[in-house]
């Protein structure tokens, strides 16, 4: 066990059951043209955040900690979307834009588009897990929490986009299963204003679990074997 330096107080952590967790590093997410782009929100800072992930994903396969992408996506018939009895076409936000825009349906975190392809700088390697997701929660109707029992892991250090929507509720899944979930939070981007971002942080630190820098984990991951 090592311990991290952490908000809102350090924490002990074995890499050996430990994974980065992935979210939805897409084009839809963090690429000029995609989804949240053509939705209007700022997504600048999205380059800084794909950096930061990369560098932390490359000191953590070396060290053995375990790489886990999720994927948010439909299928081109959307018959995993929800139906007319489920909210999810209502709120979820590919969803609406290819409601309203007829030019858009079928391209927005449709299976086999480029909106839904993780972004080439963190192109997943041999061995690790991904996860595609169709709902907010990598926990939501999918395989993930057996794939990480199965595993081992216990320890889940939270990255990508976006910090108030899809890793939020992934996160909070993971503490009602007993995780113990870490939010990097230099390593994650919101969606909408910078406040939707402190709100998270404030969210974990309070009731969900802790908060580290990558800058912070990296330093660990490097005493992995001391």
């Amino acid at each position: 066990m090592l311990r991290l330096d952490a908000k809102p107080e350090a924490i002990e952590v074995d890499f050996a059951t430990s994974a980065i967790v992935v979210v939805d590093m897409q084009n839809a997410f963090a690429s000029k043209g995609g989804m949240l782009d053509l939705a209007g929100m700022d997504i600048s800072g999205a380059s800084r955040i794909i950096s930061g992930i990369r560098a932390l994903l490359d000191a953590a396969r070396p060290a053995g900690v375990r790489v886990v992408y999720l994927q948010m996506g439909y299928k081109p018939d959307l018959s995993n979307a929800g139906g007319p009895g489920s909210p999810n076409p209502r709120k979820e936000l590919a969803m609406c834009l290819m409601g309203r825009r007829e030019e858009w349906k079928g391209k927005l975190l449709t299976e086999g588009t480029w909106d839904f392809a993780l972004v080439d700088e963190l192109a997943p390697h041999p061995g690790d897990l991904v996860i595609v997701k169709t709902r907010y929660s990598g926990f939501a109707g999918t395989p993930l929490d057996a794939q990480l029992r199965a595993s081992g892991i216990r320890h889940l250090f939270f990255t990508g986009i976006a910090t108030n929507v899809c890793v939020e509720s992934t996160l909070r899944d993971a503490y009602f299963l007993e995780y113990w979930p870490v939010l990097v939070s230099d390593c994650t981007m919101q969606a909408g204003p910078p406040s939707l971002q402190e709100a998270t942080l404030y969210n974990v630190e309070s009731f969900f679990g802790w908060t580290a820098t990558s800058h912070a984990l990296l330093a660990r991951l490097g005493k992995r074997d001391t």
